[in-house]
């Protein structure tokens, strides 16, 4: 085939091996000129209209319309050391704190010290001046203040929490764990790669183009993030992961098929050459699976949700610039640097660069799956269904105070405060709008909805109503604490009570007043039912468009069905092993995690797209060497046995170092990440082993050469003719 019938990316790969200083040279402009950018520019992010939703959103948009949006509030708690009663000393301590942060300028009001009940404790609340992003700015000053105050207090104890120290906290901590991780996860990814391909020039290739892909997507990011607002959290800890999982992958695959082409031509061919024909074959592959992924990722989108956007537009744009750089200065590199990047005994003895012949080992492990396929695919397939049958009984919340690491000091310190000061923990917000006119009104039914709720043993007990106006009378907050934690099921009922029973009774008899409730367990609530009102239309958006997607590149319906039948079972799979494990208690020591009883949220639909996403990465690459054995004139038994078996080893490897990545987020403090690492690692495997080895195969087997329907393919051939025809469609 001439080459001005190539694709686009056959032709790019060819001129980048034949022109790699310009290429290097181009690639390292757009590294630095993409992280440059981003440093200038910084990230827009998004505001807190963004992330309004559902019932909980309303009662926000009201709450701001009447300038009564709940300020950043911190508390100072301040105990006996040692444990007690409470004494003169920390009266005096509290005073003393309460004076200091009265006269900051960054601190709009400080409560009089309120000792608990039970006398243990004393508490100094006070709210910040401006949103959370001013308060986070001041509370180094705010810090010092406390911190001055505490050393004239010897036998008390004076900590800090709050919506920002915990923020704040979090952070800190999320930062000290990707630290640690990223230390685990690029000696690790580098010692697999250099087993692999034994030079360690080789092995270093894949992890700096990894690395500079993902510095060069989260500074485009950056730029991006005024499109689409940056919603924080775990955004470029996601970036990150899928930056390494397929940039690595990717370059894997490449030089692999470079050697391999090689080794055809019995070294006969130099590495420009060789780094040619790779483009056609693995460079190919490598477009059709970033074009999957990608696929996968746009359906997030769907979720009408900034967060996910966030992760979307930073997830495509590094799965974007590892493509590019595979086609680009990959090609440059392994073009230049030649037999360096050959095993020790090549370089030095002039052996073969890779061996023809299957592993004996993967042929091993295949022949249940060619010769015996009936019961394979059904003992494999039951497997994977058994294994996902926790999912049916999956509880969805968000995260909270609850279930953050209890070595942040302001979790700690939050926890033992709501022992002490139960109304001080969590809390519904009602809002409610009417007419100035109804202003009165609309206060004595908030005041008999305090009544009746303090009435209630599912909310906290306080010592009057906590309702807010605003200037013009025609807005009214109350809040109504709870002594339960944002995801216990107490709170999810008593905000169950509040909608449909307290509130249709007091405020709802107000004429023309219009009323909805926030705060974290409302917030928590509205936004698992909104993602599950959005989660059947993502499903089939990432569904139908894999179909297509690989039903075109592989000119087959069957193997579209096959690709998506397959990924749906892997995925089923993950999402069974994750709930055993983290909707329970028994693994809690083992990784490091208490459970909540959840999983989070966010988890599914993320997990969901990104399985989807790096599957198909697995079975672009497989079947690809499956049906250039049958467009060489192999029957469809022999071409799977052939393809899986010699992209047994670079699939393998790919998997190694993809689920090295992401075991390492199960360093990460933070259970989100910890539940995202888990169930990606545990995909891969699940894909990469029993999908691949036993279910694909299998299935192929079965169907023989009605897997390519109605796509055109050579009628098998004669045994003879059929391995000439292989070995001239390979050269």
């Amino acid at each position: 085939m001439g080459e001005e019938r190539r694709g686009p990316a056959v032709r790019v790969a060819r001129w980048s091996a034949r022109n790699p200083w310009k290429a290097i040279i181009g690639w390292l402009v757009l590294v630095v000129v993409c992280v440059g950018a981003g440093a200038v520019v910084g990230t827009n992010q998004a505001g807190g209209s963004d992330f309004w939703v559902g019932e909980a959103g309303r009662a926000e948009a009201i709450a701001t319309e009447g300038g009564l949006v709940q300020p950043p509030t911190e508390r100072v708690l301040i105990t006996q050391r040692g444990g007690g009663q409470v004494g003169e000393s920390a009266a005096r301590a509290a005073d003393d704190v309460a004076r200091r942060l009265g006269g900051l300028p960054s601190v709009d009001q400080v409560q009089a010290p309120r000792t608990a009940q039970d006398g243990t404790a004393v508490l100094v609340t006070f709210t910040m001046v401006g949103t959370a992003k001013d308060a986070t700015a001041a509370l180094p000053d705010v810090n010092a203040q406390v911190e001055q105050a505490r050393g004239g207090y010897g036998d008390v104890q004076l900590e800090q929490t709050g919506t920002v120290s915990t923020s704040q906290g979090n952070s800190a901590q999320l930062g000290s764990d990707l630290l640690r991780a990223e230390l685990i996860t690029f000696p690790v990814t580098l010692v697999i790669l250099l087993l692999v391909f034994g030079a360690l020039l080789a092995a270093a290739v894949p992890l700096l183009l990894a690395i500079s892909s993902v510095g060069t997507a989260l500074g485009l990011y950056g730029l991006a993030s005024y499109a689409f607002p940056d919603a924080g959290g775990a955004v470029a800890n996601v970036v990150l992961l899928m930056g390494m999982a397929v940039g690595v992958d990717y370059s894997l695959f490449y030089l692999k098929r470079v050697r391999e082409e090689r080794a055809r031509a019995g070294g006969r061919i130099d590495h420009r050459t060789a780094v040619e024909l790779a483009a056609v074959t693995s460079g190919h592959a490598i477009v059709v699976s970033g074009v999957a992924v990608l696929v996968s990722l746009v359906g997030l989108y769907l979720a009408d949700d900034v967060i996910f956007s966030s992760i979307t537009t930073g997830s495509i744009i590094v799965v974007l610039v590892a493509v590019l750089s595979s086609l680009t200065v990959l090609p440059a590199l392994l073009a230049k640097l030649g037999g360096r990047v050959d095993r020790r005994s090549v370089r030095k003895n002039g052996a073969r660069p890779e061996s023809e012949q299957p592993s004996r080992v993967w042929q091993g492990l295949l022949r249940p799956a060619t010769r015996h396929p009936v019961v394979t695919l059904v003992v494999a397939t039951g497997a994977m269904l058994l294994l996902a049958l926790p999912a049916l009984g999956i509880t969805l919340r968000v995260e909270g105070n609850d279930t953050f690491p209890k070595t942040i000091p302001a979790i700690a310190t939050y926890d033992r405060m709501t022992q002490s000061f139960p109304a001080e923990g969590v809390a519904h917000f009602v809002a409610v709008q009417a007419d100035a006119g109804q202003a009165d009104a609309v206060r004595r039914a908030l005041t008999s909805l305090d009544q009746r709720a303090q009435a209630d043993p599912l909310f906290a007990d306080t010592t009057e109503p906590r309702l807010r106006s605003s200037a013009d009378g025609r807005i009214t907050t109350l809040e109504l604490p709870v002594p339960t934690g944002a995801n216990a099921e107490a709170s999810i009922r008593s905000l169950d009570v509040l909608r449909s029973t307290l509130l249709p009774a007091t405020v709802g008899a107000v004429p023309g007043a219009r009323y909805a409730v926030s705060g974290q367990v409302a917030r928590s609530v509205d936004y698992v039912e909104h993602q599950g009102e959005r989660t059947p239309l993502i499903v089939g958006f990432v569904l139908l468009a894999t179909f297509v997607m690989m039903s075109t590149s592989f000119r087959s319906v069957v193997i579209g069905l096959v690709g998506i039948a397959l990924n749906v079972l892997s995925a089923a799979a993950a999402f069974g092993a994750l709930v055993a494990v983290f909707q329970g208690t028994w693994a809690q020591d083992l990784l490091g995690f208490a459970s909540g009883g959840f999983v989070s949220s966010r988890i599914p639909l993320i997990l969901f797209v990104i399985l989807f996403g790096l599957s198909m990465d697995y079975q672009v690459f497989v079947v690809s060497r499956i049906r250039e054995g049958v467009l060489a004139g192999l029957p469809t038994r022999r071409a799977v046995a052939e393809g899986v078996t010699r992209s047994a080893g670079v699939v393998t490897s790919a998997a190694v170092v993809m689920v090295s990545v992401f075991v390492s987020f199960l360093f990460v403090g933070l259970l989100e990440l910890k539940q995202i690492g888990f169930g990606l690692a545990v995909a891969v495997i699940l894909d990469a082993v029993v999908i691949r080895i036993l279910v694909l195969p299998s299935l192929l087997t079965l169907l023989g050469h009605r897997s390519w329907w109605p796509g055109k393919v050579p009628v098998p051939a004669a045994p003879g003719v059929a391995a000439r025809r292989a070995e001239h469609t390979l050269r």
